[in-house]
């Protein structure tokens, strides 16, 4: 399978169709409750470059330059945010674990690990249809969202649910798409909410792996689902590494 490379990134065909068919979404979450919306300039240009286009069947010779063209605007969107002061003031925490898996959940402890430009080295996605794009390179969960759902009586644990990193100290109500991470020595960028699939339910007391989705915060009192990075500068991470959400 012939790959599509765009700076640092490299797609398969598949992710590129899936990244093309995800782009309007990631703005859409990007914006959040913003009115008006300050990337507005930006969704009105992805718009207009998949306007009349399925990128799911488009020709795989228009993909790479349509690709690269959607990828420049998602990338302008945090710096755009931040600097039109929409994002969080400077705030520190600490990883807490650092979790890999050879593909699935639950994922497992490791002392330290490398972030590359498609995640940590040596993490498999199994489920490549759905996982593993670089604007998901990193997941990232709250500590405190955990141990939450475990005081609640659910079987769950670090790194249980598949996020890379396990982060405390981060009010997770200011980790939403758009912001900006330094962890540990690397740097990313926060995208795209992690949509909780039944791969979940066994974490679930009852079950029901929706109530991690972020549609649903409400019923938890606040932010409660994992999120999706993508990574921006690459290094080492260790547990007790300080994570900075930079404005």
């Amino acid at each position: 399978m012939s790959m599509i490379q765009v700076g640092p990134y490299v797609f398969t065909q598949q992710d590129a169709r899936k990244t093309l068919v995800s782009a309007p979404v990631i703005l859409e979450t990007m914006r959040g409750n913003r009115d008006p919306n300050p990337i507005a300039h930006l969704a009105r240009e992805v718009d207009a470059l998949l306007n009349g286009i399925d990128p799911m069947t488009t020709h795989v010779a228009l993909l790479p330059d349509l690709l690269k063209r959607v990828w420049t605007a998602l990338e302008k969107a945090p710096s755009t945010l931040r600097s039109g002061g929409h994002v969080p003031v400077s705030r520190s925490g600490a990883i807490v674990q650092v979790n890999t898996s050879k593909g699935g959940v639950p994922k497992s402890p490791v002392t330290e690990a490398y972030v590359g430009w498609r995640g940590i080295e040596g993490d498999v996605q199994k489920a490549r249809e759905h996982h593993g794009r670089p604007f998901q390179a990193l997941c990232m969960w709250s500590a405190e969202v955990i141990d939450r759902l475990r005081a609640d009586g659910h079987p769950i644990d670090y790194g249980s649910a598949g996020e890379n990193i396990t982060i405390r100290g981060l009010d997770w109500n200011d980790v939403r798409p758009g912001v900006r991470l330094r962890i540990g020595e690397a740097m990313c960028e926060v995208w795209a909410y992690a949509v909780p699939c039944k791969k979940n339910a066994p974490w679930m007391k009852d079950g029901d792996f929706g109530r991690l989705h972020h549609d649903r915060e409400s019923e938890f009192g606040g932010a409660i689902s994992r999120v999706y990075a993508t990574v921006t500068a690459r290094g080492m991470v260790h547990p007790g590494d300080t994570v900075t959400l930079e404005p």
